[in-house]
């Protein structure tokens, strides 16, 4: 499979409004808003199509995107994404743009490794974030972040402070203290049979509960 390019060719616009917004959806655009960087806020559009493909993939929420407004290149991150409440259509797109020398605010999602081996011995893998809000420069922006599971036994589990961050990545939550050392993953027992209120009580048998899903 060929990896997605993220650029874009965005076309600037003047008439504003929902009634406006409203007929470039029906003409298989998506109204758009390119802010920040110390300039004035610029409003887009974009094809739909285009924007519905990429939306597909992982990158398109964490990588540096290119959109190509009036001949020039601009550099800009996704920071938000309005969906139809039913329809498979995207509504509206906020970007910011990016700077080499400032550092982005963003969040990047994570990727488990291992939940196979943990799922061979017994474990049932939760987890408790799907993404980690991060500090960088724009060069030091990793696409994903890797947490390897695989070692985990049944009650085990991994916080924030146990995953190496990429070089140049700071965890934004660390930087709050230590009280917001979040837990990221935890592995539990499976969902089993309960324990008859006849048998006898036995060290480290537990009625099972339900899983946190």
């Amino acid at each position: 499979m060929s990896q997605p390019v993220y650029e874009f060719n965005a076309e600037i616009r003047n008439d504003l409004g929902k009634g406006a917004s409203r007929r470039l959806r029906h003409e298989g655009k998506v109204p758009a808003i390119l802010y920040g960087g110390d300039k004035e806020a610029v409003s887009l559009t974009l094809s739909h199509d285009k924007i519905i493909n990429a939306a597909d993939h992982e990158g398109f929420y964490s990588h540096i995107l290119t959109l190509h407004i009036d001949g020039k290149k601009h550099q800009a991150i996704l920071k938000d994404v309005q969906r139809h409440p039913f329809k498979p259509k995207i509504t509206h797109l906020d970007f910011q743009r990016v700077s080499a020398k400032e550092e982005l605010h963003t969040n990047v999602p994570l990727h488990f490794l291992g939940e196979d081996a943990v799922k061979k011995a017994g474990g049932v893998v939760v987890h408790q974030l799907n993404d980690i809000e991060i500090t960088c420069l724009p060069k030091d922006l990793p696409e994903y972040i890797e947490v390897d599971v695989s070692g985990l036994g049944i009650g085990d589990n991994i916080h924030l402070s146990q995953i190496t961050a990429p070089k140049g990545v700071t965890f934004v939550e660390l930087t709050r203290g230590d009280d917001h050392d979040s837990v990221v993953v935890t592995v539990s027992k499976p969902k089993g049979e309960k324990v008859s209120d006849d048998a006898p009580e036995a060290p480290e048998t537990d009625v099972e509960g339900e899983d946190k899903e």
